[in-house]
This record gives structure tokens, C-alpha cells and sequence, in this order.
């Protein structure tokens, strides 16, 4: 963007722009292959990547043509701003052994991508001069480049140092994201609520097209999609207003005989469809749509259910 201009919608002024950097990635994941390449569409320049298996090998030279695949230590050596996008577990002896070994250089940006941790992950790196950012794109990746496509309108969790916010944020920006602050503290809390919502989400719709299955039905995909999507569509619109169904209608007849024929042929799903019947019911009844008088036979039912139908 010429800087004799004024910035459009959604960008930050230029002087708050990060320079031209040289992009390494520690961690050939899904995840860092796709942000160095949203990078370089910015401007940027990936210019080493580390991966131990085949697979992530293999996507590096997909995502990243023509950029080396060094150690970890040579990615920092050479690298003005460093993805470390390995995972949870692994970040903080990653931190602890670039920082033994010397690696880390004064004024390198280095971030990390996980949800969990904010930037005090990074104090080691922080106390050798290095410059720590937390941003965690609140998104599931494919390890393709459609993940790069998929960036544009994306929320990023961002954690830094109050110095370093305005150039975290212009960070997410550049890759089309859209940067919302998380205080250190709320970072667990955070990660706990997406995990909840998108990897519960990918277990309850596997489970209900296995289902769909058993019953016979062909293209449970097919059959679920327009369902799904306006339920989705409706609970982010609408909150727990949106809630429909047996449970939040208190029908304990229909929730029993859903029970019992997941006890026949899908054992296995009981105590996820009952933990959630309950959630569901708390809500409803919270929300004003369930009635209290319908609630406490339903509230048996489930009991009942859990108890492996025997009171």
C-alpha cells in the first residue's frame, strides 16, 4: 500500500504496519505452511521452514515452493519473524532449547499459534531479546492451500505485550484476518470455549451421520447439510433463543425412545447424547422455553437414561 495515501477500510495506518520481514516456520504443520504463505501474499518473504515427517515435507514444498527445509535453528538464523507452529505440548521446550542454544536473536518476532498459551510462553525468548505474539487463528486447517483463502475474515486470538499490540494486530490484518484481544489470563478460557464449540461440533455431526446410516439412510451428508447449516446459522443469530427439539420442548416420551434405541444400536453415544440432553434442558428452562411442569418428567427420563434405564 502506498504510504502517500490513506488507508482503507480495515487497514491500519502504514506507520503502524510491520517492515518487509523474512518469515521462517518451526513446525510444518497444517498451520505455518498456511500462514507464511498468507504472509508472503502481504509482501513478505518465507525464506526456511523445518519439518521432521514426510507428510509435513511434502506440504511445505506445496505451500511454500522453493523455500528450504533447515533445522529449527538455521529457520531463526535466518528468519526476521518465526511461526512456531508445533504442538501445545511441545511449544515450551521448543522455547527453552532455541533459547539455550542461542538461536533466538534481539528484536526477532516470534510467534506462536496456540490457542492455550498467551505470549508469557515466550518469557525465555522475551528475556533474550526476542519480541513475543501469541496469534491463534480461530479456524480448522486442511493443510492445503484453500486454509490460505479460508484466513480472509478469520478472528485471531491475539496475546502480546502492549508494545508489541499494534504490530500484532497489523500482522493479523495482513493475512486477512480479524484481530480480537485476549487478556493472559482468559487465554486457557478461550481455548476451552472454541474446543467446545468446533472439535465437540465435528464429534456430534460424525456420530449423527453414522446414525443416519444404521437408519438407512444413503446420503446422510446430503440430509444433514441444510439442517445443520441453519441451526448454526439460527444459534449464532439467535443464542439459546434458537434451541428447538424434544428436550427444550420437554417431550420426556420422545428423549426416552431416542434413548433406548441409542442403548440397541449405538451404546457408545448414550452418555454424549445424555450430557447434552441436559445442558439443553438447563438452558431451555434458564431461557423461559422449557416448562417447568414438563421439565421434571424429563428431567427423570434422563436420570433414568444414565442410570442405564433401571431405577
Amino acid at each position: 500500500m502506498n504510504a502517500s495515501h490513506p488507508p482503507g477500510p480495515g487497514l491500519p495506518d502504514p506507520s503502524e504496519r510491520p517492515a518487509r520481514l523474512t518469515v521462517g516456520v518451526v513446525g510444518a504443520g497444517r498451520v505455518g505452511p498456511a500462514l507464511a504463505a498468507s504472509l508472503q501474499l502481504a509482501g513478505h518473504r518465507p525464506v526456511a521452514v523445518s519439518g521432521v515427517s514426510d507428510a509435513s515435507v511434502r506440504r511445505a514444498g506445496e505451500m511454500l515452493p522453493d523455500v528450504p527445509i533447515v533445522t529449527p535453528a538455521e529457520v531463526l538464523a535466518r528468519a526476521d519473524l518465526v511461526l512456531l507452529t508445533v504442538p501445545d505440548d511441545a511449544l515450551p521446550s521448543l522455547i527453552e532449547g532455541l533459547v539455550e542454544t542461542g538461536a533466538v536473536r534481539p528484536g526477532q518476532l516470534l510467534v506462536h499459534t496456540s490457542g492455550r498459551y498467551g505470549s508469557k510462553v515466550l518469557d525465555p525468548a522475551l528475556r533474550a531479546g526476542g519480541l513475543p505474539l501469541a496469534l491463534h487463528p480461530a479456524m480448522t486447517f486442511t493443510g492445503t492451500a484453500i486454509d490460505v483463502q479460508r484466513l480472509a475474515g478469520c478472528s485471531f486470538g491475539v496475546t502480546a505485550p502492549e508494545e508489541l499490540r499494534l504490530a500484532a494486530e497489523a500482522l493479523v490484518i495482513e493475512m486477512g484476518g480479524e484481530p480480537e484481544w485476549i487478556e493472559e489470563a482468559a487465554r486457557p478460557l478461550y481455548h476451552a470455549a472454541l474446543a467446545l464449540g468446533a472439535n465437540h461440533l465435528v464429534t456430534l455431526v460424525a456420530e449423527s451421520m453414522e446414525l443416519l446410516r444404521q437408519a438407512g439412510v444413503t446420503a446422510p451428508d446430503r440430509m444433514l447439510g441444510p439442517l445443520l447449516g441453519a441451526a448454526l446459522d439460527n444459534a449464532l443469530r439467535s443464542g439459546d433463543a434458537a434451541l428447538t427439539g424434544p428436550v427444550a420442548r420437554g417431550d420426556a416420551g420422545t428423549v426416552a425412545a431416542h434413548v433406548s434405541e441409542l442403548r440397541k444400536h449405538a451404546p457408545q453415544t448414550v452418555a454424549g447424547y445424555l450430557a447434552m440432553a441436559r445442558a439443553t434442558a438447563d438452558r431451555a428452562l434458564a431461557h423461559g422455553l422449557l416448562k417447568p411442569e414438563l421439565a421434571e418428567d424429563l428431567l427423570g427420563v434422563l436420570a433414568n437414561g444414565a442410570d442405564g434405564g433401571e431405577r
